[in-house]
């Protein structure tokens, strides 16, 4: 009795599950190398595109980011942003934050984490925080890998603008950062679908692909024009305001309301997960 007693009292309930401890086993995971292989090779197959294809050019006398593909590799690296920003970056946001959870119920090992004991909200936490942080790895890897591969292959240089004008490298870099941390940002909205989902499935493919699915349908509703002033609510209306931090001189406007609106909905989807997993009879 003595003993127990002992143990509760040497009980903290913020040392449960570090998330150094949580950071592992999410690296270990095959999905996990996978989605990283996926990432670094986009840029190697538009180079061979590139190389088989010939150089992008303009069309219809308008020159847009994909035509300066080429022109460097700060160019390279923003063009590949620009072509996996609309889907290819919200899978591993929706995989690293929608399987976290519900794999661990899908395997039956949620209840004796549970009864470690890991508090809830602590659970949560850690793979909360891991999940957000593995996919800001995801997003920083492929403009990294993109950025070396273009500079062998284009060399090192300014980014040109396709409106006209250039910026130094040094200036493009910076940049980058910044389109970088605001596809992050953009992205949260799909990261606390995929939690939300994580914390209501068994199932982690149900969470996955129902956060895919709902941010594609947001980018098909954004489309439809006829819905007016009301596509300014939706996520996906700004998910390119980043273009903007491409321009002689960066225009923080469409960014800061894309930002604002992404945060908002994705604080009421955590708060969402946080409350229903803390009355949640978990029985797998």
């Amino acid at each position: 009795m003595s003993a127990l007693t002992e143990a509760a009292s040497g009980y903290r309930a913020a040392r449960t599950l570090p998330l150094r401890v949580e950071l592992v086993r999410q690296l270990r995971r095959r999905r996990t190398l996978v989605m990283a292989a996926i990432l670094a090779a986009l840029p190697f197959v538009l180079v061979v595109a590139f190389a088989i294809g010939g150089e992008p050019g303009a069309r219809n006398d308008r020159v847009t980011l994909l035509d300066t593909a080429t022109a460097s590799g700060a160019n390279f690296a923003a063009v590949n942003l620009f072509v996996s920003a609309g889907f290819l970056l919200v899978i591993p946001v929706a995989l690293f934050c929608g399987d976290t959870v519900a794999s661990e119920a899908g395997w039956s090992s949620l209840r004796y984490l549970l009864a470690a004991p890991v508090p809830r909200a602590r659970l949560l936490w850690s793979k909360l925080m891991v999940g957000l942080g593995m996919s800001l790895a995801a997003m920083i890897l492929l403009p990294v890998v993109a950025l070396a591969v273009g500079t062998v292959a284009y060399g090192w240089g300014p980014l040109a603008i396709p409106t006209g004008g250039e910026l130094d490298a040094a200036t493009a870099a910076q940049r980058l950062v910044v389109v970088v941390g605001y596809l992050f940002v953009s992205q949260l909205v799909t990261a606390g679908l995929a939690f939300w989902l994580s914390t209501r499935t068994d199932a982690p493919l149900g969470a996955v692909g129902g956060a895919v699915g709902l941010t594609i349908v947001g980018n098909v509703l954004d489309a439809v024009t006829a819905l007016g002033d009301w596509r300014h609510f939706l996520p996906a209306h700004w998910q390119f305001a980043w273009a903007d931090a491409i321009q002689p001189r960066m225009e923080w406007s469409g960014m800061i309301q894309g930002t604002a609106l992404s945060i908002t909905y994705a604080l009421v989807l955590f708060a969402l997960a946080f409350r229903g997993f803390a009355r949640k009879d978990v029985v797998s």
